[in-house]
């Protein structure tokens, strides 16, 4: 196939300012990377959540494999969050966090180890595949959660 010589230099220079401009803005910051970690590790979990809380509020049937299933990623997931509120996202943008949780990071990392452990207990209880217990472990989590969302997380 044969090009025109003007196709082609315009092929180059729009390659060359496309190449510029990715350059130009350059590699993620630690920041900019543990932010998306974070996102994208809350969106897994809500991904699991949803399903057993849907289960929980008698609004599809219980399936006591699904629901184990899904506790044990919540489980796997919780302890891996605290790993992207790295002190680098402290200011960037588009970020859901309210500015008070860096200045009570002692009590956020706490909530957050309430996540760990009621999640845990969670994975545990939804293995026995009992309904009632697997229902308050879940709501019991998901008010640890809330207990967070409401106190550092900006709508």
């Amino acid at each position: 196939m044969k090009c025109s010589r003007p196709f082609a230099i315009g092929l180059l220079a729009t390659t060359c300012l496309f190449a510029g401009a990715v350059q130009a803005d350059g590699p993620p910051s630690k920041g900019e990377q543990a932010l998306k970690y974070r996102k994208s590790l809350y969106q897994v979990m809500a991904w699991n959540f949803g399903p057993m809380g849907a289960m929980a509020q008698g609004k599809v049937p219980y399936d006591a494999a699904e629901f184990a299933k899904r506790a044990d990623r919540v489980a796997l997931i919780a302890p891996m969050l605290s790993e992207g509120f790295a002190a680098e996202t402290r200011h960037l943008p588009h970020s859901d966090l309210k500015p008070a949780m860096w200045a009570n990071r002692a009590d956020f990392d706490a909530k957050m180890k309430d996540l760990v452990d009621r999640s845990a207990t969670l994975a545990t209880v939804a293995r026995a595949g009992d309904f009632a217990k697997s229902k308050a472990a879940f709501f019991d989590t998901a008010n640890t959660c809330k207990a967070c969302h409401d106190k550092y997380r900006a709508d």
